[in-house]
């Protein structure tokens, strides 16, 4: 109920997004429901139609990838301050996250249900003819099990990945692994452990306060000259005589009438450091979080790429061009997409670079730092998109070459993948925006004229062209050049 009403609640922009999940669960269950068609009137061939159930893979893919898109950017799905006091927590929000999108997805499989009997004929008693009717099963009854099956798999996909996706994690940071301590006798590499009950109390632990204490009354009947660090001396053995017992143990910081530190062998933790202005900073403190980087998965995304294209060499040269494309093509299409968008992060990582190098100003510096840190959002779909039109070239210049007819369901297949992609992308530039939108009112309010943000964008934007433009022609010509013989 509460997803339900959170769906009809919504913004017009989330709708929309909504509705471009159900489409493409609607193109994407079409193309199912026609391989179970082709299955069934082409019954002497197996491969054929095993085939064509394995390039639905591709479409599945992009709409489980779109769906996962929109729903991180839902606004009304967001943890908030306040919603867990009322059973909202990131687990239930994750739950009506998944739950959304399974009904989004349902949609667009009950409508694709709808078109595909439609074509048949079973609503109005006349089936179309065309290119079609060869893959509709005409005259045969469509066994129910398959048809519940094929149509549940991008609901059960989709909600299976937005909660994988959406899932709580642990706020809290993993502890570092700094220098062994060493705490009392007998408890050798625990010494981040509390001290126990009568700790304090322990036999030889107000040694050091005592010498401290002896040393300070010695001074005092120093001669003029030492006595006046004598009340210094004598303050610092009083404070550190005065610790509590809740807290470290007793002596385990304490200062000598020489300004040095007296550590005893019961201390369970390191003094605590002192900077240059004299603030206290204690040693075994969480470390500071380093940034992430984004450019460690470049050699691997690489080397993805390399493999697949490597593929598609192979099956290429194994085809023939009466046959469609085999489950070769497939595979390393699949794996020059999966390289392509875990380079993705890096290279837009290193775009940013680019922009502020040799002697930025005040604009390429702000272009390359949002670049930077928006490389992990909009990095990925970047590769994607990238791959895609890799495809769609190679497929264009396969035409050309030998004016192969790819048919209406190749057509659909490759609106859904690319509509997905495209929607992707512009969803996670617009979850970028959203996320930076403190920075744009700081910089505005600081005096910033918004023609430079406009500059700014259409900077990055640029950067990215130059970068992923010539990419794209080359592993398209790469991906082109086996298909092509």
């Amino acid at each position: 109920m509460l997803a339900l009403r959170l769906t009809r609640a919504a913004r017009l922009a989330v709708q929309l997004r909504r509705l471009l999940v159900a489409s493409a669960s609607a193109g994407t269950g079409f193309l199912l429901l026609c391989a179970l068609g082709h299955a069934l009137t082409h019954p002497d061939a197996p491969g054929a139609s095993s085939l064509r159930l394995a390039w639905c893979a591709a479409p599945l893919a992009a709409t489980v990838y779109l769906a996962v898109a929109v729903a991180r950017a839902d606004p009304g799905t967001r943890p908030r301050p306040g919603l867990s006091a009322i059973g909202l927590g990131p687990g239930r929000l994750m739950a009506v996250s998944a739950t959304t999108t399974a009904l989004s997805a349902a949609l667009g499989s009950v409508a694709a249900l709808l078109g595909f009997l439609y074509l048949r004929g079973d609503l109005t008693g006349a089936p179309v003819d065309g290119a079609v009717s060869g893959v509709l099963a005409l005259g045969q009854r469509l066994p129910a099990p398959a048809v519940v099956t094929l149509l549940a798999v991008v609901p059960a996909a989709a909600s299976a990945a937005v909660a994988l996706t959406l899932r709580p994690r642990d706020p809290r940071p993993a502890p570092s692994a700094g220098a062994r301590r060493y705490g009392r006798f007998g408890a050798y590499g625990w010494g981040a452990a509390r001290e126990t009950f009568g700790a304090y109390g322990r036999y030889g632990a107000r040694l050091a306060s005592a010498s401290a204490s002896a040393s300070a009354s010695a001074s005092v009947s120093a001669p003029a000259s030492a006595s006046a660090s004598a009340p210094a001396s004598a303050s610092a053995s009083a404070s550190a005589s005065a610790q509590p017992a809740g807290g470290r143990a007793a002596g385990a910081a304490q200062a000598d009438p020489s300004g040095a530190l007296l550590t005893q062998a019961s201390d369970t933790r390191p003094p605590a450091t002192t900077d240059g202005d004299g603030s206290a900073r204690d040693a075994t403190g969480p470390a500071p979080a380093t940034p992430r980087s984004h450019t460690t998965l470049l050699p691997w995304g690489i080397a993805v790429l390399t493999a697949g294209l490597a593929v598609e060499t192979y099956a290429g040269d194994t085809a023939t061009r009466d046959t469609a494309p085999s489950a070769g093509v497939l595979l390393g299409w699949a794996l020059a997409t999966l390289g392509l968008a875990l380079a993705g992060p890096g290279l837009t990582h290193l775009c940013g670079r680019l922009l502020q190098a040799v002697r930025p100003g005040a604009l390429r510096l702000l272009a390359g730092r949002v670049l930077m840190e928006e490389s992990h959002r909009v990095g990925r779909p970047l590769g994607v998109v990238c791959a895609v039109a890799s495809a769609a070239y190679a497929a264009a210049a396969l035409h050309d070459a030998d004016a192969t007819d790819f048919g209406p369901l190749s057509l659909i297949g490759a609106v859904v993948v690319a509509g997905c992609t495209v929607a992707t992308l512009l969803t996670a530039a617009v979850e970028a925006k959203h996320a930076r939108t403190d920075t744009t009112d700081a910089l505005l309010r600081l005096g910033a004229p918004p023609t430079t943000l406009r500059a700014a964008a259409a900077l990055r934007a640029g950067a990215l062209l130059a970068v992923f433009g010539p990419l794209t022609l080359v592993v398209a010509q790469l991906a082109s050049l086996p298909l092509a013989r």
